[in-house]
């Protein structure tokens, strides 16, 4: 019965193990940052992997749990994140590179996110994976009216970071 759910579960996640990637993109910094937040979004994830009712699909829960543990860990504002160690850890997850080469083209929306708070840098990401504002409502835990007025003004947010009004009268 463990393998059975030890199976399902690293299928589940190899399949969206790039969502734990973007959200540790928006979150970090540098790369051992990067990789420290990948494996403790991945070991919560199997912590709570026997709580997950199939009620929404297994991505948004996922999005909810790594966002919930990237928020979390975000607000400690600790440079060295502490993290399980994984031999402790009765599974292994494979981890293929993540490439960035796309996002390198975002580098300015990606400086510009990190200067929003928690909650909008939530949106933003999600509303940048096309998620709809009932899954991202849903996701957030606030109802979906919020949801938009929120994504309304993190847009306007980052309009203002990305262009800075330069005019000196």
């Amino acid at each position: 019965m463990q393998k059975d759910l030890e199976a399902e579960f690293l299928s589940d996640f190899e399949k969206n193990q790039n969502i734990a990637h973007k959200i540790c993109r928006i979150y970090t910094t540098d790369k051992d940052a990067h990789n420290d937040l990948f494996q403790e979004i991945a070991i919560q994830l199997w912590k709570n992997y026997s709580k997950f009712r199939g009620e929404a699909k297994f991505s948004t829960w996922m999005y909810r749990v790594a966002l919930n543990t990237a928020i979390s860990l975000y607000r400690r504002s600790i440079r060295t994140m502490k993290t399980d160690d994984f031999s402790d850890v009765a599974y292994k997850i494979s981890s293929t590179e993540y490439d960035d080469t796309e996002e390198k083209q975002l580098t300015a929306l990606y400086q510009a996110i990190h200067q929003l708070n928690d909650i909008d840098k939530a949106l933003i990401f999600l509303y940048l994976e096309d998620k709809p504002f009932s899954e991202i409502a849903e996701t957030l835990g606030i109802s979906n009216v919020n949801a938009r007025v929120k994504m309304n003004r993190a847009k306007e947010k980052l309009k203002t970071i990305l262009n800075p009004k330069t005019w000196i009268y």
